[in-house]
């Protein structure tokens, strides 16, 4: 379903106070550092650097919402939201580091990770002492930007019920996170059996809770809003959340590397189960995919020839069919939850502009 969504006259830019309070956040973890040694001192340097510059999606979702659902914020609410979008973007880079050391990754929208620069640019006595130092590296850094996320809700400026709810809130979001994680691995191992609602769930906990539930919940949550237009963002979230992640496993296999900035086949390469695999796995068309599906090694050409048959089966139809589901889920939430006067039209519209952007993307 392709929806025109008229855009609301342009207001301030709120993303730029994020990152500023981002370098505030890292200068300060930066000149702490350096009374434990060079080397500590140097890993947060390292990742402020790559932490920094980012597209900020989740911080810009939340405030965006939370200015629709409060026009007339005052800038003691502005600075309170500022501040949980700021640490919903360390609960990211948590998530990613955690994330590249689990996959095994060394490189990151075409530059090295921080995995990855760590093993090349510290001296080791060998290539595995270099590895399991890089990657020793990146799971501590994450357990510190996990921990600085938790304290940066529990000290917002908000009401004591507020913060309450929001500490409630992270909690049961890091929870279904890492229960989405957990399953993810157990997929790839076989441990779990592939089926599609297996995977469609495990993409809603581990990319649809943190990345969208959790800023429209939490932008709910500084409104002031009902329970009830809470629960209709948290839903409309993970509808977003999974369309958001189902383009992802699109363009993985059938988009152009050079435009989406990922490793072109590496799902196939590593043997990621996505909706795509999950529905193949159900046709006749398994027996030709499956010998080289998960191969290290995979070809060029291989890589090609499966994702023509994955085409062929009807995976990648039955994938965009998926996408479409999740955007009129969406519009329907919302058509609902505005008639009913529970969230703003305003607010609506600003939703919309970001279930606009999924359909056609390319990066």
């Amino acid at each position: 379903m392709t929806v025109t969504v008229t855009q609301a006259a342009p207001r301030e830019d709120l993303s730029p106070r994020v990152e500023e309070m981002l370098r505030q956040r890292f200068a300060l973890h930066c000149e702490n550092a350096e009374a434990y040694g060079t080397e500590f001192a140097a890993l947060w340097r390292a990742t402020a650097d790559h932490a920094l510059g980012g597209k900020l999606v989740r911080p810009r979702l939340l405030l965006d919402i939370h200015r629709a659902l409060v026009p007339s914020a005052d800038d003691s609410a502005t600075v309170a939201a500022v501040d949980i979008a700021t640490h919903i973007e360390l609960l990211h880079y948590a998530f990613l580091l955690h994330d590249d050391v689990i996959d095994g990754d060394l490189t990151r929208r075409k530059r090295p990770n921080l995995i990855g620069e760590l093993a090349a640019s510290t001296p080791a006595t060998s290539e595995e002492d270099s590895l399991h130092w890089a990657r020793s590296s990146a799971i501590l850094m994450g357990d510190l930007m996990l921990s600085a996320a938790i304290m940066g809700f529990a000290r917002a400026e908000v009401s004591a019920h507020a913060r309450r709810r929001l500490l409630d809130l992270v909690e049961q979001t890091i929870l279904e996170t890492v229960a989405g994680e957990h399953t993810d691995v157990a997929l790839s191992h076989g441990i779990i059996a592939s089926d599609v609602d297996t995977v469609l769930t495990m993409s809603v906990y581990k990319t649809a809770t943190y990345s969208f539930s959790l800023p429209l919940r939490a932008a709910a949550l500084l409104a002031d809003s009902s329970d009830s237009a809470e629960a209709t963002l948290q839903s409309v979230g993970r509808h977003l959340g999974l369309a958001y992640q189902l383009q992802d496993d699109l363009l993985c296999v059938f988009g152009d590397h050079r435009t989406h900035g990922k490793d072109a086949f590496s799902d196939l390469r590593e043997g990621k189960e996505t909706a795509l695999i999950a529905f193949a796995r159900s046709t006749g068309t398994w027996e030709r995919i499956a010998p080289r599906f998960g191969s290290a090694d995979l070809s060029l050409r291989d890589a090609t020839a499966m994702r023509d048959l994955l085409r062929e089966c009807g995976a990648e139809r039955f994938v965009v069919g998926l996408i479409g589901d999740q955007l009129d889920a969406v519009y329907a939430l919302l058509s609902e939850a505005e008639l009913a006067g529970e969230i703003s039209s305003d607010a609506a519209r600003s939703i919309l502009v970001s279930a606009s952007r999924l359909e056609g993307r390319q990066a």
